[in-house]
């Protein structure tokens, strides 16, 4: 690798003492050229997305107090008051301003963007997206992922192009691998837009707490985490493996830590994306059940023969482990089971049950491995709709 790269630097930087030093062209690596045909395949699909508000514009004026109190007048004349004067304010009208920005990036030719969705977390706020060529068109918001930080864009136009516009491809992200390169490209700090970033994928499945957009905290959860700078404004801009699809969706930094970035898998997009085109929406499936992660600690305390699954345990007031109609209730689990697999996956701390549940759509049949009373068995059922109160 070493020699590979002197080779490179030899070429771009030859001998300053050879006259024809100007004839040298940039010699490129192999994994540059990728690098740099990314980049120009799907640039013209990253985009800006502005939030714009009216906003109360409020104008300064200036009172005496002792003027406008009857009292006073009572008793002196108005040459006679103290030239007291107190700042006051007042509305004067409303002006339209941003109010914040993020990146998202189009997944279909017919307009379709994802973005994060604390991007476009403000209900009352009208959206626009900034085009690479500098073109502003309004969108509108057409699905929420209530369990994560995605969100679904329709620019609101009647008529697109005639050839569309040009989006990203989407890969798969269940094959990616940790130490691959990948690219992030995103609207650096709300004002550099389309900045590239190269990094590797630094781990996956990691979980962190967030600040929600509505001021509080929210868990995310199946996360990859990468090395590749992913800069405040970059939310909802592509993380890109070497072919230039996207496998994730930039969403969160570490703060406090540099190199430490963390993407929403593309596969999320792509169920919901699913999603919309059967519902209408954005559904999760829903198995109905209350669990304990099992882990060495737990099974020394509750005496356990395993040190992995989901015991399904009621809640903290005394709620149901297994709720009543649920596809769980229905498959005849109850509690006291432990759930070991989930479609031949094994349920450990970093594959929870949840998470294996949420890479399903609503409508699959799952096969569970259970061990009641030490003895495994396999349960089949099909997942339902997450029903709204839940």
């Amino acid at each position: 690798m070493t020699q590979a790269i002197y080779k490179v630097l030899e070429k771009v930087t030859p001998d300053l003492n050879n006259s024809n030093v100007n004839q040298a062209p940039p010699v490129f690596t192999n994994e540059q050229d990728f690098i740099i045909k990314a980049v120009e395949k799907v640039s013209s699909a990253v985009v800006s997305v502005i939030a714009t508000k009216d906003l109360p514009v409020f104008e300064q004026y200036f009172v005496n107090p002792f003027g406008q109190d009857e009292f006073f007048k009572q008793f002196f004349p108005p040459e006679l008051l103290p030239n007291f004067q107190v700042p006051q304010y007042r509305q004067k009208g409303t002006e339209n301003k941003q109010i914040s920005t993020g990146t998202g990036f189009f997944i279909s030719v017919d307009g379709l963007i994802a973005t994060n969705k604390h991007v476009v977390a403000d209900k009352e706020a009208v959206y626009w997206i900034i085009m690479n060529d500098g073109k502003k068109l309004k969108a509108k918001v057409l699905a929420l992922d209530s369990l994560q930080d995605v969100a679904i864009l329709k620019i609101d136009e009647d008529v697109p192009p005639a050839s569309g516009y040009n989006f990203v491809p989407l890969g798969d992200s269940e094959n990616i691998k940790v130490g691959q390169t990948v690219i992030a490209i995103g609207n650096a700090l709300g004002e550099f837009q389309n900045t590239v970033s190269v990094g590797v994928i630094s781990g996956l499945r990691r979980s962190i707490i967030a600040s929600s957009a509505t001021g509080g905290d929210e868990v995310l959860q199946e996360l990859i985490q990468t090395d590749a700078a992913i800069n405040p404004g970059n939310s909802g801009g592509p993380l890109l493996d070497l072919s230039g699809k996207a496998i994730g969706i930039n969403t969160a930094i570490a703060q406090g830590a540099e190199n430490v970035g963390f993407a929403l898998p593309i596969n999320l997009v792509k169920k919901d994306l699913a999603d919309i085109k059967q519902f209408g929406k954005i559904e999760y499936a829903y198995l109905g059940i209350r669990y304990a992660l099992i882990n060495a600690q737990v099974k020394e305390e509750k005496k356990l023969s395993v040190d992995y699954g989901a015991l399904l345990s009621k809640g903290p007031k005394d709620e149901p482990a297994v709720m009543a109609n649920s596809p769980a209730g229905k498959m005849g689990l109850k509690e006291g089971d432990i759930v070991l697999e989930f479609n031949g996956v094994k349920i450990t701390q970093s594959n929870t049950l949840s998470s294996l549940i949420n890479r399903h759509r609503a409508g699959e049949k799952i096969t569970l491995k259970v061990l009641r009373e030490g003895k495994e068995s396999n349960f089949s059922g099909t997942l339902e709709p997450r029903p709204e109160n839940i």
